[in-house]
């Protein structure tokens, strides 16, 4: 029995060319639904809003892709193209390079924040040119470095753990103040008196608090992500000069 083919717009065969074809290239498609999922979020996208956006209607949509599903996939695809994997000449390099990438990264995810959470939701199931690409690059700086395939595979997923997991968390709070209407300055200066009177009676906190109340969400994001890379990378480096 012949196994079912996996469900994704890049195992789908490709529709031929007809008369009837519409005008709308897969390429306009692509930047519509990225400018809707960045100004609304992922919850926000549906075959008809990007129909309308587009001047066009959802069923023109459908012509190059069956589902939503697919839509995910062709943007998340497109927007992993930007993001760089930084080539190195020597093994030495490695962690230089990874941390160009993981900042790369995370940059990317903040541009687009919608793109954290779907990253979580999706796993490994993407498929896409970009995506893969960039995976195999990844890996050859772990190999580079001194990992075997497998342990660079595992140290590569190790790494993107922490950048999707804390960019992501980021890039929710950036979602929630875009929805807010208020500036960064204007929303912390709305949210951080009512956190700072939550943790009066914790001192730890409390004391936590204060030290970082003339911080900004950005700095303290920086702070708090190159602290856990560093960390990881260090554990990395470790593994290394143990093997």
């Amino acid at each position: 029995m012949a196994s079912e083919e996996y469900p994704s717009v890049w195992t789908r065969p490709k529709r031929n060319r007809r008369r009837e074809q519409p005008a709308l290239s897969q390429e306009q498609i692509v930047a519509a639904a990225i400018k809707l999922l960045d100004a609304n979020g992922i919850e926000a996208l549906t075959m008809r809003k990007l129909g309308a956006e587009l001047g066009a209607v959802a069923t023109a949509v459908y012509w190059h892709v069956a589902n939503k599903d697919e839509l995910i996939e062709l943007v998340v695809d497109h927007v992993y193209g930007e993001i760089d994997v930084p080539e190195i000449s020597s093994p030495d390099e490695w962690r230089a390079a990874v941390t160009v990438f993981a900042q790369n990264f995370r940059n990317t995810i903040l541009r687009h924040p919608w793109l954290g959470s779907t990253l979580a939701d999706v796993g490994v199931t993407l498929l896409g040119p970009n995506m893969l690409a960039s995976s195999d690059r990844t890996l050859g700086l772990y190999q580079a470095a001194g990992f075997g395939l497998r342990e660079a595979n595992h140290a590569s997923t190790t790494v993107l753990s922490h950048v999707v997991g804390l960019a992501a968390t980021e890039a929710a709070t950036i979602s929630k103040m875009k929805r807010s209407g208020l500036s960064e300055q204007e929303w912390m200066a709305k949210v951080w008196p009512a956190a700072e009177q939550a943790a009066e009676p914790y001192p730890r906190l409390k004391a936590l608090y204060a030290e970082y109340t003339s911080s900004s969400a950005a700095d303290n994001g920086d702070e708090v992500f190159d602290y856990g890379l560093a960390c990881v990378l260090d554990g990395l480096e470790a593994r290394l000069l143990k093997a």
